[in-house]
This record gives structure tokens, sequence and C-alpha cells, in this order.
């Protein structure tokens, strides 16, 4: 199956031939239509032939989607390419595409993860994505472990997850804990504050009240009082036992557009 791109304005359409390549044909009758049993691929949409046959209706929905997939990279390193290059400018050719900034720093974030050599063709954009956060050696386990048995991006999420859980259930002792409610709008915009900074929002929760905690102490003149502290103050405790902050979580999925927003 091959696609022939049309101009990026939309005046012309592309082609998507189901089936194999075709051998050389005869010369079209007159009046005959060259474009009859191809997909016809426009700015605004898909022109299906009449009498598709289901396995090129299949064929043709992998190759889309192939498509969608790689643009995602494509225009990740387009923008880490502009960024790099033409940082004064960069942000216009950004306007004059039409492209949505925030999109592209998400596409972008990933790009910069991962080099050309560590990508995997047999996952998608998406599976890459899950794993950008992480150190370079766990993004390359779980990227063999989410080829090898051709996890979903939602199975490789709930892998990740799991095996985070079990970690947490081995280095921390179950005990009391005390709840802080905290406004949904709120918990959304600390969720959005770690994401840009890439890291875990738990890990950004504690790290962040560790600091202030910190510099409180510092200007009450007691920091030598907290020394021993950094340990304390990443588990603060008190009688109802360490904080755990709730609230309405926000959207699980980043993008089956997910990826941090940061570092483009």
């Amino acid at each position: 199956m091959a696609i022939q791109v049309g101009d990026i304005d939309g005046s012309r359409t592309g082609q998507i031939r189901p089936g194999p390549e075709p051998a050389p044909r005869p010369r079209r009758g007159m009046g005959e239509d060259p474009r009859r049993g191809q997909v016809l691929t426009t700015k605004v949409g898909l022109q299906m032939p009449a009498g598709m046959s289901f396995d090129d209706w299949e064929k043709a929905g992998r190759q889309l989607s192939g498509i969608v997939d790689s643009s995602s990279w494509w225009l990740g390193d387009w923008l880490v390419y502009g960024k790099d290059h033409y940082t004064d400018r960069y942000q216009r050719g950004i306007r004059a595409a039409g492209l949505q900034y925030q999109t592209l720093r998400n596409y972008a974030w990933v790009s910069r993860r991962f080099d050309f050599t560590r990508r995997r063709g047999s996952l998608s954009f998406q599976h890459h994505a899950e794993l950008a956060s992480l150190p370079h050696d766990e993004q390359e386990t779980w990227l063999d472990r989410a080829e090898q048995r051709r996890w979903t991006t939602k199975q490789l999420r709930g892998a990740i997850r799991a095996a985070r859980e079990s970690q947490d259930r081995v280095r921390v002792p179950a005990e009391p804990t005390r709840r802080l409610e905290v406004p949904g709008s709120r918990l959304q915009w600390w969720h959005r504050a770690a994401e840009q900074a890439g890291v875990d929002f738990e890990r950004w929760v504690l790290v962040t009240l560790d600091s202030a905690a910190k510099q409180a102490l510092a200007e009450l003149g007691r920091l030598e009082d907290a020394a021993d502290g950094p340990a304390e103050l990443m588990a603060p405790t008190g009688p109802g036992g360490p904080l755990e902050i709730e609230g309405p979580k926000p959207p699980a999925e980043r993008g089956e557009s997910d990826g941090p927003a940061s570092g483009a």
C-alpha cells in the first residue's frame, strides 16, 4: 500500500492505494476515472471508493495510524530544531504554521528524551511518552518489556503503576495517615506544575514542601534544629501519621496525548 501526499494547503488530494504495489496498467479508456479504487486524502477528510474490500479498508487504517503516530515525532523534532537554531524566531514559525505551541512542546519534550537510535519503531509515540520522565536505564527496560510482550499504551501504563505500588509497599510500612482535603482546581494546578518539571506528582509535593519548610526555618533562625531533618521533612509525621493529600485527579490520559510539557 502506498501513499501519495498532496499539497499541504489541501489544494490537491493525496492517494492511499490499497493492497500491494500494482503492476503497470494498460492505458485507460476515454472517460475512465483514474482514481477509482483508491482512498483519496484531502485537507478535510477521506474519499472512500465504493465497493472497497475489508482487507483494503483495514490496510488503509493501519497506514493512516502510522502516519498520525509518526507525525508526533516529526513535529517534536521540528520544534527541537527550531528552538536550537532560531531561538529568537522559532515562535514566529510556529504561528505561521498555525500549530498549537502547547501540543508541540509535549512532542518536543518526548523527542528530546529519546534520540533517533533509541526510538522503537514497533512501539507508538505514546509508548515513549509514558516513559519520558524515567531515567535512561528504566526507559530501556520498559521499552524492552513493551516490545517483547506487545503491550498497548494502557497495558504499559498499568504495568508501571503496579511496579511502583509494589516498590512502595516494600519501602513504606503500613501506618495511619492524615488526610488534607484540597480543592480540585488547586490539585490540578499542582499536577500541571509537576508534569512541567518532569517528576512524579507525589515526589514534587514532598520536595516542594521540604524546600518551603527549610526556607521558613531559616527565616526563623532555627535551621540548625532542622539540620538532621531532610528525611523527617520528606515524611512529616504527627499524631495521626504522615500527611496524605487527596482531591480529584486530572484526566489520566495525557495525550494519548500525554507527555509533560517541559523542556522543549
